[in-house]
C-alpha cells in the first residue's frame, strides 16, 4: 500500500484536492439555494410553497448520476451552455463547473429539509412577536426565525455536508478528475484492488472525520437553550 502511495502521491493529492473543491463550492451554493427553497416552503404564498415542495420532491427522488449526466450531456454538450471560457482546459473546466451545479442543486434539497425542520422548532410566539413589531415575512425570517433555525440544525447540516463529500465521487461519471476517477484508473493499471480501496477509504475518512467533529463542536457551541 505504501508503495502505491509513493508512486501515485502527486495524483492522489491532486484528485483529493479536486474533491475538496467540489465539496466546498457545492456546499456553499447548496446552502444558498436550500435556504431560498426552505423560505419558499414556509412562505404564506401558496404558489411559492407549491414550487418549493415540487423542487424538493423531484430532486430528492432523482438519482444524482442522472442529474450530473443531464448537466454534462444535456446542458453542455447538446445545448452548448458553457460555464468556462474557451481555452486549452475548456472541457475539463466545464465538466468541473457543471459538476458543481449538479451537486449544488441535488444537495440543496436536503439542506432545505434540514433547515425546514429547524424552522419548525422555533416557537410560534417568536414569529408572532416579529409580526407585532411590524416585520414583513422576509424580515421575520431573516432576523427572527432563520438565526434560531440554523443553530438548531448545525449537526444535521454537518451530515448533509459529509454526504456531499462522498457524493462528489459521482462526478467521475462526467469525467471530473476527482478521487473516484483516479481510483478507477489505478484499478485498471495495478493488481492491488484491496490496497487501492484501502487508500481511498482512508482518504475519505481523513476528509469526513474532522468535518463531523467540527460540526459536532459547532452544534454544542451554538446549541439553542430552551
Amino acid at each position: 500500500m505504501f508503495d502505491l502511495i509513493s508512486r501515485y502521491h502527486t495524483q492522489l493529492l491532486d484528485s483529493f484536492w479536486v474533491t475538496i473543491k467540489l465539496t466546498l463550492f457545492s456546499g456553499l451554493f447548496a446552502l444558498i439555494i436550500g435556504t431560498l427553497v426552505a423560505a419558499m416552503r414556509v412562505s404564506p404564498i401558496p404558489i411559492a410553497r407549491w414550487l418549493g415542495t415540487l423542487y424538493v420532491n423531484i430532486i430528492r427522488n432523482t438519482p444524482l448520476t442522472l442529474i450530473l449526466v443531464f448537466c454534462s450531456i444535456g446542458l453542455y454538450s447538446t445545448l452548448k451552455l458553457k460555464l468556462a471560457p474557451e481555452g486549452p482546459d475548456t472541457l475539463t473546466e466545464n465538466a468541473f463547473r457543471w459538476a458543481i451545479v449538479g451537486l449544488s442543486v441535488y444537495t440543496a434539497a436536503f439542506v432545505c429539509e434540514s433547515l425546514r425542520s429547524g424552522i419548525n422548532t422555533v416557537p410560534f410566539g417568536q414569529s408572532e412577536a416579529g409580526r407585532s413589531l411590524g416585520f414583513t415575512f422576509g424580515q421575520n425570517l431573516r432576523y427572527v426565525v432563520l438565526p434560531q433555525a440554523f443553530r438548531a440544525v448545525i449537526a444535521p447540516l454537518g451530515s448533509v455536508f459529509i454526504a456531499l463529500t462522498k457524493n462528489s465521487t459521482v462526478a467521475s461519471a462526467i469525467g471530473v478528475g476527482e478521487a473516484a476517477l483516479l481510483m478507477w484508473d489505478m484499478n485498471e493499471n495495478e493488481a492491488a484492488v484491496l490496497n487501492i480501496g484501502a487508500i481511498f477509504a482512508l482518504g475519505f475518512v481523513i476528509l469526513t472525520l474532522p468535518t463531523g467533529l467540527f460540526f459536532g463542536w459547532l452544534a454544542k457551541r451554538f446549541e439553542v437553550k430552551r
